[in-house]
């Protein structure tokens, strides 16, 4: 049949930029939020890199009105003499994919835009990008639609429109709401991510203004302190243990900076940034740094006789809680899992890293011994809550007291393969009966929940162990769970592709979705990282028509109610309020929330661990000055339920 022809005719090439606008997430991670934000990222980084090279002494970072961004460095400007290929090197840098100037160390040291897709990427997937380059005494301009050039070359360069006595590379763009599902920047990752910046580079001055707002927000973000005011502010209102640790080493070419101090507070957190990259995900600079580290805290524990022959040498996270650190690594050709550069891959940086650690902080250690001797006395505590919460997490979950199912109401599905198979957490009896008789009994589970569960943040270890809701969705997960004293964790295990909050579209539905977010994030992050947590979108209203004949409308917040209220004015139909998922009869609740081809989900993802971890210990912890003064400041985005 000729449809299934398949020969040389059938391959298709894309050329240019073409393969970004057909699959933007493999360059940006997502076309959401994060995507989005993720296009600043890529410019700044590459005016950082000037600074990096040694040019470049400010960057101006501005929101503009009509929501695009605008970004100026006072480097030394892209090139803009004619390249070999016969187009203005700026040219091909904005348009060709893996061109750029790091592939040569001789321009960059070290980088962090080296894969040469950022600017590429970013011209891509805007409507517009308006470029200015400062070189040479000149002003040159050029100007683009969605990644193509719409600026005339004069005798093939750039066309010039001033003169200029100082150097550097302005570059506006607005993002492409084709492409984008928002496209308003998120000003607080924005700032951020600038304040972070400034940290890693201390003699760096970032200027950022907000002309969305007002009235205008102004910053100057500049650390001259750099990590040890990052782990001062990371630290800040916390219990300290030990003073802030600095240090900085040299090997192979390769430089290594590291921040730490210990806090009172059986927790770590440990950031690592490669060419100021954050790599949320970690890589070889930290396992270098961890295993380091672990050996020289057991190492002095034993020549202090802190440790004695008979005894086991401390954990890793015996040795590391209670820290914060911040791992940082200028590194010449790293290597990223992924172009968003979650994770570094270089191999003989965890030798390079383990290099320079052992050799300052065991200089350090040296001259500062009640330093070493405090961290020891945190692992001793440590070891000991580690025992304890070991044994009694093995009474707690053997199978002896901890059945497959605890709460006698989980309706499993009959499919085995996790790859299709998805389970709704339900509040209460009245929605997990309604959720049982809707569902698809093949791939769809239903776990109901006796209402709120334990607010993990507060809790101790053995509680959140004992609470019976907790137990119940560890043991129904099937693949475990990690936090504070060791990992029993493994996602291969996990029974379900889906994990998917089901609750009411109230406040109290939202309060228990934030518990519910709380553990998993605390006990079961990766479950989050690699995608397998969504919330449930059920509708608050249905529109039933008087003539029984058109279908049913279903509605999912007030401002949708007035929309079709006044776009339906000659229409004659009944409200009906859904107070819980129970009100819902089985054929509504498949029709909105469990039917895949109909539902709406929001998948949880993590922008910033960091900042989640921060903001999760903010709202749900202890602390309740800075609670009650984040919902002071937020009260005006609240969604009022009446």
């Amino acid at each position: 049949m000729a449809a299934n022809k398949y020969n040389a005719d059938s391959i298709t090439v894309l050329e240019g930029l073409e393969p970004v606008r057909k699959r933007p997430g493999m360059y940006i991670g997502d076309v959401g939020q994060k995507g989005l934000n993720h296009l600043i990222y890529e410019i700044l980084d590459n005016s950082v890199d000037e600074h990096l090279a040694g040019y470049c002494n400010n960057i101006y970072v501005t929101l503009e009105k009509d929501g695009s961004c605008t970004i100026l460095d006072d480097g030394r400007g892209i090139p803009v003499e004619k390249h070999k290929v016969g187009l203005p090197a700026a040219r091909v840098v904005l348009t060709t994919l893996h061109a750029g100037g790091k592939f040569d160390n001789s321009n960059y040291k070290t980088s962090g835009g080296l894969h040469g897709v950022g600017s590429s990427v970013v011209n891509a997937l805007s409507e517009y990008m308006k470029v200015e380059i400062m070189r040479d005494g000149k002003i040159y301009k050029d100007e683009y639609r969605k990644g193509k050039p719409v600026t005339k070359l004069e005798k093939g360069l750039l066309p010039v429109i001033g003169k200029s006595k100082t150097t550097g590379t302005k570059i506006n763009f607005l993002p492409d709401k084709e492409i984008f599902t928002k496209i308003k920047f998120k000003a607080d990752w924005l700032k951020y991510r600038i304040h972070e910046t400034a940290y890693l580079n201390p003699n760096l001055v970032i200027h950022y203004k907000d002309m969305t707002v007002s009235p205008v927000e102004e910053i100057e973000y500049h650390e001259p302190d750099g990590l040890k005011a990052f782990i001062r502010e990371l630290n800040k209102g916390k219990s300290i243990v030990t003073k802030e640790i600095m240090f900085k080493g040299t090997s192979d070419d390769t430089e290594v900076e590291v921040a730490l101090q210990f806090i009172d507070n059986f927790e770590e957190n440990i950031l690592g940034f490669c060419n100021n990259i954050y790599t949320q995900e970690g890589g070889t600079h930290i396992v270098g740094f961890k295993t380091k580290f672990t050996s020289l805290v057991n190492s002095y524990a034993r020549q202090l006789s802190i440790l004695k022959e008979k005894d086991e040498n401390f954990t890793g996270a015996d040795t590391r809680n209670g820290m914060t650190a911040i791992v940082a690594v200028k590194y010449k050709e790293p290597i990223f899992e992924g172009q968003t550069k979650t994770k570094l891959a270089s191999q003989d940086v965890t030798r390079i890293v383990s290099n320079v650690v052992g050799e300052q902080l065991t200089r350090y250690f040296d001259r500062n011994v009640d330093d070493i001797k405090a961290i020891i006395e945190c692992a001793i505590k440590s070891a000991k809550i580690r025992k304890a919460e070991e044994k009694a997490k093995t009474n707690m979950l053997s199978k002896s007291k901890f059945s497959f199912d605890s709460n006698g109401k989980l309706a499993n599905c009959i499919s085995k393969n996790s790859d299709e198979c998805e389970i709704f957490i339900v509040e209460g009896d009245s929605a997990g009966g309604s959720a049982k008789n809707s569902r698809n009994r093949n791939t769809q589970a239903i776990l109901p929940l006796r209402g709120k569960i334990l607010n993990v943040e507060k809790a101790s270890m053995d509680k959140v162990l004992a609470n019976a809701e907790i137990k119940t969705m560890i043991n129904t997960f099937g693949c475990g769970f990690s936090e504070g004293y060791g990992n029993d964790f493994d996602i291969t295990k996990l029974r379900y592709d889906k994990i998917i909050l089901m609750t009411d579209a109230d406040v109290d539905g939202s309060h228990i979705d934030t518990l519910l977010l709380t553990f998993l994030y605390r006990f079961m992050p990766e479950l989050i990282n690699t995608g397998h947590v969504y919330v449930s979108m059920p509708p608050l209203y249905a529109i039933i028509p008087s003539d029984k004949k058109s279908e049913k409308v279903y509605l999912y917040d007030e401002k949708a109610l007035v929309e079709y209220k006044n776009k339906n004015k000659n229409k004659r139909y009944d409200v009906k309020r859904f107070k819980g998922l129970g009100e819902m009869d089985p054929s509504e609740l498949w029709d909105t929330t469990l039917n895949p081809e109909n539902r709406v989900l929001k998948r949880v993802s993590i922008e910033d661990a960091m900042e989640a971890s921060r903001t999760t210990e903010m709202l749900m912890g202890q602390e309740v000055i800075q609670r009650k003064n984040f919902i002071y400041e937020h009260a005006n985005e609240a969604i009022l339920d009446w």
